[in-house]
């Protein structure tokens, strides 16, 4: 393997201040973490606001970079040789021999770019490049510099030991997960409740998720499939978990007691005071939804603030302004997108009136959810407490 090593880069912990190494260590544990299931043996470590991870022995490459591909956080993950300091023309060699493994075909362009973080190494910036472009030029005449545009970036790092790179595979972006609270997701088996938690996981976000079954209207396929969401989800995230919900008897109650046009806005409105329920029992700050104005129905500006209405906590919407071939992309580069188009429904669209209103008058609603007075604590209760829990690992 040529590779010992990758030097991570990050992008906006650099901000962070005096709390950067808050960051760059919740950092490390994701890292840890995505990579505990790679073949091989991993160390984790900074060092002068760089992150290593260091592979002793074998190890598989392309898992371990896919790995690091899904921690959020990461904006370039650099594959690293890296040599001891035996002397400068033993690093010559180095250099040259990297230059000739990576790149077979010499009709190319570079340029050497050292950064002396050993500010005791008896050679300056400038005069590192200087010399190892001419020790390049020597080994490999038809390479040619080109100190602008060019096709190749030798980057040399001095530190204890001295790294060498060329290539930075980009990373997801984003905050280290855990860094900024924790948020409840209203998990469905579309395609875009998935999307939106990867979206605020990305921000540093952790996550848990409610999901709401109806059987027998609903099957435990269309359950597993949530499961696999999630767990697709996880990869990025972290551990999420599922609080699945029965569902049924306040759907049918409502079927009953409400005007049909008005089912999705009043279903959703429960479905948001439940979940709210769960995200307060576990400390979250805010829940989470798929929803896209215009989408459906239920997704209007008008139905949108009266599920708002019966929420304290705030609602975080991630896609509410993309179309759906955005929300798509997305999905598909998650890899969610497949699964998210399995034809099993979910307790939203088995229940879904012919005619929705789509611009509610909360008032209206109010006064239609007073008809169910009678019951609706009860079977709010019965749902809640009869929660199944299920904690989703990648």
């Amino acid at each position: 393997m040529m590779f010992q090593a990758f030097l991570i880069k990050y992008g906006e912990i650099g901000l962070k201040g005096k709390n950067r190494y808050m960051f760059e260590d919740a950092l490390m544990r994701q890292i840890r973490f995505s990579l505990k299931d790679v073949e091989g043996t991993f160390h984790v470590h900074k060092a002068q606001a760089r992150i290593f991870v260091e592979c002793e022995g074998y190890y598989d490459y392309d898992e371990t970079v896919e790995a690091l591909k899904r921690v959020f956080g990461i904006v370039g993950i650099c594959p690293v040789v890296h040599v001891e300091d035996k002397g400068f023309d033993e690093l010559k060699k180095e250099v040259v021999e990297y230059m000739d493994k990576m790149y077979p075909d010499k009709n190319t362009t570079f340029k050497v770019e050292a950064r002396r973080g050993k500010k005791s190494y008896p050679k300056t910036s400038m005069e590192i490049n200087c010399d190892l472009g001419e020790a390049i030029l020597e080994a490999f005449p038809e390479i040619r510099v080109d100190v602008h545009k060019p096709q190749i970036m030798l980057n040399i790092e001095v530190r204890d030991l001295i790294y060498i790179y060329s290539e930075i595979i980009p990373g997801p972006g984003g905050m280290p997960v855990g860094t900024n609270g924790k948020a409840m997701l209203l998990l469905s088996g579309g395609i875009d409740s998935p999307v939106a938690g990867y979206m605020i996981s990305k921000r540093g976000v952790e996550l848990e998720a409610t999901y709401f079954h109806a059987p027998p209207y609903t099957s435990e396929r269309a359950k597993q499939k949530v499961i696999d969401l999630a767990k697709l989800v996880s990869k990025y995230a972290g551990p999420i978990k599922v609080n699945v919900v029965n569902f049924t008897d306040i759907q049918l109650y409502i079927y009953e007691k409400c005007p049909h046009e008005e089912l999705t806005i009043i279903m959703r409105r429960y479905m948001m005071r439940i979940a709210e329920h769960f995200a307060k029992e576990s400390g979250c700050l805010g829940l989470i939804t798929g929803e896209s104005i215009g989408q459906v129905a239920s997704q209007t500006m008008q139905s949108l603030a009266a599920t708002n209405d019966v929420c304290t906590l705030p609602v975080y919407r991630p896609v509410i302004g993309f179309d759906k071939q955005e929300i798509i992309e997305i999905s598909q580069k998650i890899n969610t997108f497949e699964t998210s188009i399995l034809p099993f429904e979910d307790c939203c669209t088995i229940f879904v009136a012919k005619h929705p209103v789509t611009k509610p008058n909360i008032n209206i609603i109010r006064r239609s959810e007073e008809n169910l007075a009678e019951k609706i604590d009860e079977l709010m209760a019965e749902a809640i407490n009869s929660v199944e829990t299920i904690l989703v690992k990648p």
